[in-house]
Protein backbone atom coordinates (compact mmCIF):
# COMPACT_ATOMS: atom_id res chain seq x y z
CA UNK A 1 0.00 0.00 0.00
CA UNK A 2 1.26 3.44 -0.88
CA UNK A 3 1.43 5.71 2.16
CA UNK A 4 0.41 9.32 1.58
CA UNK A 5 3.31 11.36 2.91
CA UNK A 6 2.92 14.07 5.55
CA UNK A 7 6.64 14.12 6.38
CA UNK A 8 9.21 16.97 5.97
CA UNK A 9 10.31 15.46 2.66
CA UNK A 10 10.15 13.77 0.29
CA UNK A 11 6.59 14.98 -0.18
CA UNK A 12 3.67 13.45 -1.99
CA UNK A 13 4.18 14.07 -5.74
CA UNK A 14 1.30 14.33 -8.16
CA UNK A 15 1.10 11.51 -10.77
CA UNK A 16 1.19 13.96 -13.68
CA UNK A 17 4.40 15.49 -12.30
CA UNK A 18 5.96 12.03 -11.93
CA UNK A 19 5.01 11.24 -15.51
CA UNK A 20 7.04 14.22 -16.73
CA UNK A 21 10.17 12.57 -15.35
CA UNK A 22 9.67 9.83 -17.95
CA UNK A 23 10.02 12.31 -20.82
CA UNK A 24 12.51 10.95 -23.42
CA UNK A 25 16.06 12.24 -23.09
CA UNK A 26 17.68 14.96 -25.15
CA UNK A 27 21.33 15.88 -25.45
CA UNK A 28 22.34 18.00 -22.50
CA UNK A 29 24.47 20.15 -24.84
CA UNK A 30 21.59 20.73 -27.23
CA UNK A 31 19.66 23.93 -27.93
CA UNK A 32 16.58 22.21 -26.51
CA UNK A 33 18.38 21.69 -23.20
CA UNK A 34 19.36 25.35 -23.10
CA UNK A 35 15.78 26.40 -23.83
CA UNK A 36 14.50 24.12 -21.06
CA UNK A 37 16.86 25.62 -18.49
CA UNK A 38 16.14 29.14 -19.64
CA UNK A 39 12.39 28.60 -19.15
CA UNK A 40 12.98 27.13 -15.69
CA UNK A 41 15.20 30.07 -14.68
CA UNK A 42 12.66 32.66 -15.78
CA UNK A 43 9.89 31.01 -13.74
CA UNK A 44 12.13 30.59 -10.70
CA UNK A 45 13.03 34.27 -10.81
CA UNK A 46 9.32 34.99 -10.53
CA UNK A 47 8.91 32.53 -7.65
CA UNK A 48 11.88 34.02 -5.77
CA UNK A 49 11.10 37.66 -6.63
CA UNK A 50 14.59 38.16 -8.03
CA UNK A 51 16.40 39.41 -11.12
CA UNK A 52 19.56 37.48 -10.24
CA UNK A 53 20.87 34.29 -11.88
CA UNK A 54 19.48 30.86 -11.04
CA UNK A 55 21.77 27.85 -10.57
CA UNK A 56 20.69 24.20 -10.62
CA UNK A 57 22.64 21.36 -9.06
CA UNK A 58 22.09 17.61 -9.30
CA UNK A 59 22.34 17.25 -5.53
CA UNK A 60 20.13 17.69 -2.51
CA UNK A 61 19.94 21.15 -0.94
CA UNK A 62 22.97 20.22 1.15
CA UNK A 63 25.11 20.30 -1.99
CA UNK A 64 24.45 23.97 -2.64
CA UNK A 65 24.71 24.78 1.06
CA UNK A 66 28.21 23.32 1.06
CA UNK A 67 28.99 25.04 -2.24
CA UNK A 68 27.85 28.41 -0.88
CA UNK A 69 29.94 28.42 2.28
CA UNK A 70 32.99 27.11 0.43
CA UNK A 71 32.68 29.34 -2.65
CA UNK A 72 32.03 32.68 -0.96
CA UNK A 73 33.90 32.82 2.36
CA UNK A 74 37.19 34.70 2.33
CA UNK A 75 37.61 35.61 6.01
CA UNK A 76 35.15 33.74 8.24
CA UNK A 77 31.57 32.51 8.19
CA UNK A 78 28.99 33.21 10.89
CA UNK A 79 26.62 30.23 10.94
CA UNK A 80 23.35 30.75 12.79
CA UNK A 81 21.49 27.59 13.72
CA UNK A 82 18.09 26.81 15.20
CA UNK A 83 18.36 23.05 14.75
CA UNK A 84 19.94 20.08 13.02
CA UNK A 85 20.19 21.60 9.55
CA UNK A 86 21.80 24.82 10.70
CA UNK A 87 24.27 22.68 12.62
CA UNK A 88 24.95 20.79 9.40
CA UNK A 89 25.90 24.03 7.63
CA UNK A 90 28.56 24.62 10.29
CA UNK A 91 29.81 21.03 9.92
CA UNK A 92 30.15 21.63 6.18
CA UNK A 93 32.28 24.69 6.77
CA UNK A 94 34.55 22.81 9.17
CA UNK A 95 34.85 19.82 6.82
CA UNK A 96 35.93 22.15 4.00
CA UNK A 97 38.48 23.98 6.15
CA UNK A 98 36.41 27.17 5.98
CA UNK A 99 36.88 29.29 9.13
CA UNK A 100 33.49 29.51 10.85
CA UNK A 101 31.75 30.10 14.15
CA UNK A 102 28.45 28.56 15.20
CA UNK A 103 25.76 30.68 16.87
CA UNK A 104 23.23 28.17 18.17
CA UNK A 105 19.80 29.07 19.52
CA UNK A 106 18.09 26.92 22.11
CA UNK A 107 15.81 24.26 20.61
CA UNK A 108 12.51 25.83 19.64
CA UNK A 109 13.92 29.38 19.80
CA UNK A 110 14.61 31.64 16.83
CA UNK A 111 17.71 33.38 15.57
CA UNK A 112 17.12 36.99 16.56
CA UNK A 113 18.21 40.14 14.73
CA UNK A 114 20.10 41.13 17.88
CA UNK A 115 22.16 37.91 17.74
CA UNK A 116 23.12 38.59 14.14
CA UNK A 117 23.99 42.23 14.80
CA UNK A 118 26.13 41.32 17.81
CA UNK A 119 28.18 38.93 15.68
CA UNK A 120 28.52 41.05 12.55
CA UNK A 121 29.51 44.26 14.29
CA UNK A 122 32.78 42.57 15.31
CA UNK A 123 33.91 42.78 11.68
CA UNK A 124 35.19 39.18 11.80
CA UNK A 125 32.73 37.76 9.29
CA UNK A 126 32.24 38.19 5.56
CA UNK A 127 29.54 35.55 5.11
CA UNK A 128 26.46 34.72 7.16
CA UNK A 129 24.18 31.68 6.90
CA UNK A 130 20.58 31.71 8.13
CA UNK A 131 18.10 28.86 8.19
CA UNK A 132 14.75 30.27 7.09
CA UNK A 133 12.67 27.23 8.00
CA UNK A 134 14.03 24.50 10.30
CA UNK A 135 12.08 21.24 9.97
CA UNK A 136 13.66 19.62 13.02
CA UNK A 137 12.15 22.37 15.19
CA UNK A 138 9.11 23.39 13.13
CA UNK A 139 10.37 26.95 13.31
CA UNK A 140 10.51 29.80 10.77
CA UNK A 141 13.03 32.53 11.53
CA UNK A 142 12.06 36.24 11.30
CA UNK A 143 13.97 36.71 8.06
CA UNK A 144 12.59 40.20 7.34
CA UNK A 145 14.01 41.58 10.60
CA UNK A 146 17.27 39.64 10.21
CA UNK A 147 17.68 41.01 6.68
CA UNK A 148 17.39 44.56 8.02
CA UNK A 149 20.40 43.92 10.24
CA UNK A 150 22.50 42.24 7.55
CA UNK A 151 21.82 45.17 5.22
CA UNK A 152 23.94 47.32 7.59
CA UNK A 153 26.98 45.22 6.63
CA UNK A 154 27.35 45.51 2.82
CA UNK A 155 30.53 43.42 2.67
CA UNK A 156 28.78 40.35 4.13
CA UNK A 157 27.40 37.67 1.80
CA UNK A 158 23.92 36.64 2.94
CA UNK A 159 23.14 32.92 2.47
CA UNK A 160 19.62 31.69 3.22
CA UNK A 161 18.48 28.06 3.51
CA UNK A 162 14.91 27.94 2.19
CA UNK A 163 14.97 24.21 1.43
CA UNK A 164 11.73 23.55 3.31
CA UNK A 165 9.98 26.88 2.71
CA UNK A 166 10.52 28.03 -0.89
CA UNK A 167 7.30 27.69 -2.95
CA UNK A 168 5.36 27.36 0.31
CA UNK A 169 6.11 30.79 1.78
CA UNK A 170 6.78 34.18 0.19
CA UNK A 171 10.52 34.85 -0.01
CA UNK A 172 11.40 38.13 -1.74
CA UNK A 173 15.08 37.53 -2.45
CA UNK A 174 16.02 40.93 -3.88
CA UNK A 175 14.00 42.88 -1.33
CA UNK A 176 15.66 40.94 1.50
CA UNK A 177 19.12 41.36 0.00
CA UNK A 178 19.81 37.63 -0.08
CA UNK A 179 22.88 36.75 -2.14
CA UNK A 180 22.46 32.96 -2.23
CA UNK A 181 18.96 31.59 -1.59
CA UNK A 182 18.95 27.79 -1.60
CA UNK A 183 16.18 25.25 -1.96
CA UNK A 184 15.61 21.75 -3.31
CA UNK A 185 12.93 19.92 -5.22
CA UNK A 186 11.54 17.41 -2.72
CA UNK A 187 9.71 19.74 -0.36
CA UNK A 188 7.30 22.62 -1.03
CA UNK A 189 8.10 22.65 -4.75
CA UNK A 190 6.56 19.16 -4.97
CA UNK A 191 9.03 17.05 -6.98
CA UNK A 192 11.05 13.93 -6.15
CA UNK A 193 14.43 14.50 -4.45
CA UNK A 194 17.57 14.92 -6.50
CA UNK A 195 17.90 18.54 -7.59
CA UNK A 196 18.84 21.71 -5.74
CA UNK A 197 18.28 25.32 -6.77
CA UNK A 198 19.79 28.63 -5.73
CA UNK A 199 19.83 32.28 -6.63
CA UNK A 200 23.29 33.76 -7.11
CA UNK A 201 23.78 37.51 -6.89
CA UNK A 202 26.36 39.62 -8.70
CA UNK A 203 27.82 40.43 -5.28
CA UNK A 204 28.28 36.70 -4.65
CA UNK A 205 29.92 36.32 -8.07
CA UNK A 206 32.52 38.98 -7.24
CA UNK A 207 33.17 37.47 -3.81
CA UNK A 208 33.65 33.96 -5.23
CA UNK A 209 36.34 35.33 -7.55
CA UNK A 210 38.37 36.14 -4.43
CA UNK A 211 38.23 32.55 -3.11
CA UNK A 212 41.10 30.45 -4.54
CA UNK A 213 39.90 26.96 -3.55
CA UNK A 214 36.18 26.63 -4.24
CA UNK A 215 36.20 22.92 -5.02
CA UNK A 216 35.08 21.62 -8.41
CA UNK A 217 31.61 20.04 -8.66
CA UNK A 218 30.06 22.46 -6.16
CA UNK A 219 31.95 25.56 -7.30
CA UNK A 220 29.11 28.06 -7.67
CA UNK A 221 31.22 30.47 -9.69
CA UNK A 222 32.01 27.73 -12.20
CA UNK A 223 28.29 26.93 -12.53
CA UNK A 224 27.51 30.61 -13.01
CA UNK A 225 30.23 31.27 -15.59
CA UNK A 226 29.39 28.18 -17.61
CA UNK A 227 25.76 29.29 -17.86
CA UNK A 228 26.89 32.66 -19.20
CA UNK A 229 29.38 31.26 -21.71
CA UNK A 230 27.42 28.21 -22.89
CA UNK A 231 23.89 29.66 -23.03
CA UNK A 232 22.30 27.95 -20.03
CA UNK A 233 24.24 24.73 -19.92
CA UNK A 234 26.33 23.16 -17.14
CA UNK A 235 29.88 21.85 -16.71
CA UNK A 236 28.57 18.36 -15.83
CA UNK A 237 25.48 16.43 -16.91
CA UNK A 238 22.31 17.75 -15.21
CA UNK A 239 19.27 15.67 -14.26
CA UNK A 240 17.16 16.30 -17.35
CA UNK A 241 14.32 14.26 -15.85
CA UNK A 242 14.08 16.63 -12.91
CA UNK A 243 14.28 19.59 -15.25
CA UNK A 244 11.33 18.36 -17.31
CA UNK A 245 9.27 17.84 -14.16
CA UNK A 246 10.37 21.17 -12.67
CA UNK A 247 9.44 23.06 -15.84
CA UNK A 248 5.98 21.46 -15.76
CA UNK A 249 5.46 21.93 -12.02
CA UNK A 250 6.45 25.59 -12.15
CA UNK A 251 3.73 26.10 -14.76
CA UNK A 252 1.27 24.47 -12.37
CA UNK A 253 2.44 26.73 -9.53
CA UNK A 254 2.00 29.82 -11.69
CA UNK A 255 -1.45 28.59 -12.75
CA UNK A 256 -2.49 28.19 -9.10
CA UNK A 257 -1.11 31.67 -8.43
CA UNK A 258 1.91 32.20 -6.20
CA UNK A 259 0.02 34.21 -3.60
CA UNK A 260 -2.80 31.62 -3.62
CA UNK A 261 -0.24 28.88 -3.03
CA UNK A 262 1.28 30.73 -0.08
CA UNK A 263 -2.20 31.33 1.34
CA UNK A 264 -3.09 27.63 1.03
CA UNK A 265 -0.01 26.66 3.01
CA UNK A 266 -0.90 29.10 5.80
CA UNK A 267 -4.49 27.86 5.93
CA UNK A 268 -3.35 24.24 6.24
CA UNK A 269 -0.84 25.24 8.92
CA UNK A 270 -3.55 27.00 10.92
CA UNK A 271 -5.74 23.88 10.91
CA UNK A 272 -2.90 21.65 12.13
CA UNK A 273 -1.84 24.18 14.78
CA UNK A 274 -5.39 24.42 16.11
CA UNK A 275 -5.62 20.63 16.30
CA UNK A 276 -2.22 20.43 18.03
CA UNK A 277 -3.21 22.99 20.64
CA UNK A 278 -6.50 21.21 21.31
CA UNK A 279 -5.01 17.77 21.88
CA UNK A 280 -1.28 18.29 22.53
CA UNK A 281 0.87 21.43 22.37
CA UNK A 282 3.19 23.12 19.88
CA UNK A 283 6.94 22.70 20.36
CA UNK A 284 8.61 25.92 19.08
CA UNK A 285 8.11 29.51 20.16
CA UNK A 286 4.66 30.33 18.76
CA UNK A 287 5.88 33.68 17.41
CA UNK A 288 7.97 31.80 14.84
CA UNK A 289 5.89 28.89 13.55
CA UNK A 290 6.65 27.22 10.24
CA UNK A 291 4.06 27.51 7.47
CA UNK A 292 5.08 24.20 5.90
CA UNK A 293 5.39 21.89 8.90
CA UNK A 294 4.09 21.74 12.47
CA UNK A 295 6.20 20.25 15.26
CA UNK A 296 3.89 18.98 18.01
CA UNK A 297 4.92 18.44 21.60
CA UNK A 298 4.02 14.92 22.74
CA UNK A 299 2.27 15.98 25.94
CA UNK A 300 0.17 12.78 26.04
CA UNK A 301 3.29 10.58 25.84
CA UNK A 302 1.83 8.58 22.98
CA UNK A 303 3.90 5.92 21.23
CA UNK A 304 4.70 7.84 18.05
CA UNK A 305 6.11 4.79 16.27
CA UNK A 306 2.96 2.81 17.03
CA UNK A 307 0.78 5.68 15.83
CA UNK A 308 2.75 5.82 12.59
CA UNK A 309 2.45 2.04 12.17
CA UNK A 310 -1.33 2.22 12.51
CA UNK A 311 -1.47 5.24 10.23
CA UNK A 312 0.57 3.27 7.70
CA UNK A 313 -2.07 0.52 7.72
CA UNK A 314 -4.55 3.22 6.70
CA UNK A 315 -2.29 4.70 4.02
CA UNK A 316 -0.69 7.67 5.81
CA UNK A 317 2.73 8.58 7.20
CA UNK A 318 3.80 11.36 9.55
CA UNK A 319 7.23 12.00 11.07
CA UNK A 320 8.68 11.40 14.52
CA UNK A 321 10.70 14.09 16.25
CA UNK A 322 14.21 14.62 14.86
CA UNK A 323 17.32 13.51 16.74
CA UNK A 324 17.05 14.12 20.48
CA UNK A 325 13.42 15.21 20.00
CA UNK A 326 12.43 11.71 18.90
CA UNK A 327 9.24 10.63 20.73
CA UNK A 328 9.22 13.96 22.58
CA UNK A 329 7.64 15.55 19.53
CA UNK A 330 6.11 14.46 16.25
CA UNK A 331 5.76 16.39 13.01
CA UNK A 332 3.06 16.86 10.41
CA UNK A 333 4.08 18.45 7.11
CA UNK A 334 1.59 20.46 5.08
CA UNK A 335 3.43 21.52 1.96
CA UNK A 336 3.64 21.26 -1.82
CA UNK A 337 0.40 20.00 -3.37
CA UNK A 338 -1.13 18.86 -0.08
CA UNK A 339 -4.74 20.04 0.28
CA UNK A 340 -7.04 20.94 3.14
CA UNK A 341 -8.98 17.76 2.41
CA UNK A 342 -5.77 15.74 2.83
CA UNK A 343 -5.05 17.41 6.17
CA UNK A 344 -8.57 16.89 7.50
CA UNK A 345 -8.49 13.24 6.46
CA UNK A 346 -5.16 12.69 8.21
CA UNK A 347 -6.27 14.38 11.45
CA UNK A 348 -9.53 12.42 11.45
CA UNK A 349 -7.59 9.17 11.24
CA UNK A 350 -5.20 10.20 14.03
CA UNK A 351 -8.19 11.04 16.23
CA UNK A 352 -9.74 7.63 15.56
CA UNK A 353 -6.52 5.76 16.30
CA UNK A 354 -5.84 7.68 19.53
CA UNK A 355 -9.47 7.79 20.62
CA UNK A 356 -9.55 11.59 20.69
CA UNK A 357 -12.92 13.33 20.70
Amino acid sequence: MHKKLFIPGPVEVRPDVLEKMATPMIGHRSKDASALQRRISEKLRTLFYTKEEILLSTTSGSGLMEGAVRSCTVKRAAVFSVGAFGDRWYDMAVANNVPADLFRSEDGKATTPEMVDEALKTGKYDLVTITHNETSAGLMNPVDEIAEVIRKYPDVIFCLDTVSSAAGTKIEVDKLGVDICITSTQKAIGLPPGMAICTFSKKAVERAKQVPHRGLYLDLLSLYEYIQKKDYQYPSTPSLSHMYALDYQLDRIMEEGIENRFRRHIEMAEVVRAWAKKYFDIFPDERYLSNTLTNIKNTRNIDVADLNKKLGERGFQISNGYGKLKDKTFRIAHMADCTMEDINELLRNINEILGLE
